[in-house]
């Protein structure tokens, strides 16, 4: 969780000094919820994450060499420098997106379980979609295709209150989305998306339910975003006093100190663990800033079909 925040704040620093073009996002609080739920996958099941869920990539395999490469748009990185953030894929980590629009990932992330099923491989396939996302057609479309056909689908819903600036009283009215699930006769829950061992648990739970041929189930983790929808965006909709309230939740203070009062976390080991962190993500940035960009006559190599 530490390597995902302090990341994206050398991110935000190369977008800051224009070295980074486009879109840099936060997680800053959502942090527990893609750590803990990409924890409870196996080596060949499936990713798609969306672009808050840096960490996730990181638990998958994904190095941060690879994600800086991307996010600067260099020749080497994973989409050749044809896009950037995490608009890419890796095969060979199982890993997928995200895609934009956000909610075109999940009638995808079927067809890849429907694909995995039909292989007999035995894998789950892990996708996620925002609150405001959860409201579009294809949520619905993809569930009623996933439940019927039972299929190796986890969907977690990343509730953190507001669709870019629209909050989540204007966007539903139901108490949980999870609700929605039974909709779809599959099950549905909601869970505290700060407590990184709750979701890796319920991920996890939800996970060997579809690998037992159960079908999907939809998990609703309420966090908050506790920055703007991206870097540009100052947030000033968001009321003061909404921020206090969740501040008290960080996902990573309140681990440290779980960890600390239960003789796991020493002083000396999170000093070891920020050095160690502060390293590769200072080498990432060091490697991906030294390497060229793609030539321009490559532009629109791959991105068409002959």
């Amino acid at each position: 969780m530490v390597l995902m925040r302090e990341f994206e704040n050398a991110v935000f620093k190369l977008y800051r000094q224009g070295k980074v073009v486009g879109g840099a996002y936060s997680s800053e609080g959502n942090e527990a919820t893609a750590i803990g739920s990409a924890f409870a996958l196996e080596k060949h099941d499936y990713l798609f994450p969306m672009h808050r869920d840096i960490g996730a990539h990181f638990v998958k395999g994904q190095t941060p060499r690879n994600i800086m490469l991307q996010y600067l748009a260099r020749a080497s990185s994973p989409a050749r420098g044809r896009d950037g953030t995490g608009h890419y894929a890796d095969a060979k980590l199982k890993i997928y997106g995200n895609i934009s629009p956000l909610g075109a990932m999940i009638p995808l992330a079927n067809g890849v379980a429907l694909a995995s099923k039909m292989r007999k491989e035995n894998a789950v396939v892990l996708n996620y979609i925002g609150d405001g996302g959860a409201s579009i057609g294809d949520f619905h479309e993809a569930l009623v295709m996933a439940s019927v056909m039972k299929l190796p689908l986890v969907l977690i819903i990343e509730n953190n209150q507001f669709a870019y600036s629209t909050p989540i009283a204007k966007q539903f009215i139901v108490e949980k989305l999870s609700s929605r699930a039974i909709g779809y006769g599959i099950p549905g829950v909601t869970i505290d998306g700060t407590d990184v061992e709750l979701v890796y648990e319920t991920t996890k739970q939800a996970i060997e339910r579809a690998r037992n041929g159960e079908g999907p189930t939809l998990i609703e983790s309420v966090t908050m975003r506790m920055q703007g929808h991206a870097i540009h965006d100052d947030m000033f909709y968001v009321p003061k006093q909404l921020l206090t309230q969740w501040k008290k939740k960080d996902p990573i203070a309140n681990y440290e100190k779980k960890l600390v009062a239960e003789k796991i976390l020493s002083d000396k080991k999170k000093k070891e663990i920020f050095t160690e962190i502060k390293l590769q993500i200072d080498d990432a940035v060091e490697f991906a800033v030294n390497e060229p960009y793609p030539n321009g006559e490559e532009a629109a190599l791959g991105v068409f079909a002959d």
